[in-house]
């Protein structure tokens, strides 16, 4: 059974940078692609950034291209999601999500293991 913890967000203000986590149990992240989405109240949950397994495809969103970054530590089957000059519209809880195979990818119903998410709030 793959269970993936984030840990990471908080209460921040406009500027500001947050590292997010996400540890995976039950399965070898080396083997597969990791993605990071979010969900900002009343809205739908949308695709932020996502890695390929070995980490040489990355992909990110247009709204946070040059803001966050994705990346993966396989020795600690950990994926990260750092993101600097935080914006009040970046507000919502962040997901991590294990791809069904070995690439990154922006399509949601690709994932087929999800964490509980952890709330990002960006003050102005």
């Amino acid at each position: 059974q793959v269970q993936l913890v984030e840990s990471g967000g908080g209460l921040v203000q406009a500027g500001d940078s947050l590292r997010l986590s996400c540890a995976a149990s039950g399965r070898t992240l080396s083997r597969y692609g990791m993605g990071w989405f979010r969900q900002a109240p009343g809205k739908e949950r949308e695709f932020v950034a996502a890695i390929s397994w070995r980490g040489a495809g990355i992909y990110y969103a247009d709204s946070v291209k040059g803001r966050f970054t994705i990346s993966k530590d396989n020795a600690k089957n950990t994926v990260y999601l750092q993101m600097n000059s935080l914006k009040p519209e970046d507000t919502a809880v962040y997901y991590c999500a294990s791809h069904a195979g070995w690439y990154g990818d922006p399509r949601m119903w690709e994932y087929d293991a999800w964490g509980q998410g952890t709330q990002v709030t960006v003050s102005s």
